[in-house]
């Protein structure tokens, strides 16, 4: 596997909604302290006036704790904030014309749900393919439920990391690194926790036991 290397086997989605009401901000601090460097920003429906300025926050403590901070769906969002990259989904932008709008090197993530998905999005120049919905979630309506065996179909197809993403949580993290992907992208699973600090590092210690028996 050739190309991006991710800073984190752990991605932390931030999303309001899954944070239920908590300030990203301390969100974001709770999962840098729990050792995360790779974060996303993801927002539905906040106007992009009022989400601008909490993104910036956003964006400059990523940069501040050395992570990388990855915009969803927003290519004007990402651009104006010089953020380190853009995710976008099937029904988003299309990956050819964001990674058009990308200069380098911003990453270029997007989200499949089957293999001719995973290999055009390849093709069109994304740095990582992120796959799901590996476990039922609430996160997202609507979701395509397509199981860790996709991503074991995917592994020896796919050049570049594949991000696993729907329903994961610490006591299936192992499957889905078992089955092949690279990180696992969470939200609510960080976003909603307790203590999101110590539920990253325990994401962090069971992946890398995972990453370990599997070589």
């Amino acid at each position: 596997m050739g190309g991006l290397k991710l800073p984190s086997p752990l991605y932390v989605i931030l999303d309001r909604e899954a944070a239920r009401g908590r300030d990203l901000a301390e969100v974001l601090e709770a999962v840098l302290a729990g050792g995360c460097r790779l974060v996303q920003l993801r927002e539905k429906r906040l106007p992009l006036g009022e989400l601008y300025p909490i993104a910036r926050a956003l964006r400059g403590r990523c940069r501040q704790a050395g992570a990388l901070f990855i915009v969803n769906d927003r290519a004007d969002l990402a651009l104006a904030l010089g953020a380190d990259g853009l995710h976008v989904g099937q029904d988003d932008l299309p990956a050819a014309a964001a990674r058009g709008l990308l200069a380098p090197p911003a990453i270029l993530g997007v989200s499949t749900h089957g293999l001719d998905q995973a290999q055009r999005a390849l093709a069109d120049g994304a740095d990582y393919v992120a796959v799901g919905s590996v476990f039922p979630t609430g996160t997202k309506v609507g979701f395509q439920l397509v199981g860790p065996g996709l991503i074991r179909t995917l592994r020896p197809t796919i050049s570049v990391p594949l991000v696993a993403i729907g329903g994961i949580t610490l006591d299936n993290v192992t499957e889905v690194i078992a089955a092949g992907a690279d990180a696992v992208a969470v939200i609510s699973a960080v976003g909603a926790a307790a203590d999101p600090e110590d539920v990253t590092r325990r994401f962090l210690t069971r992946i890398s036991a995972a990453q370990r028996h599997g070589r």
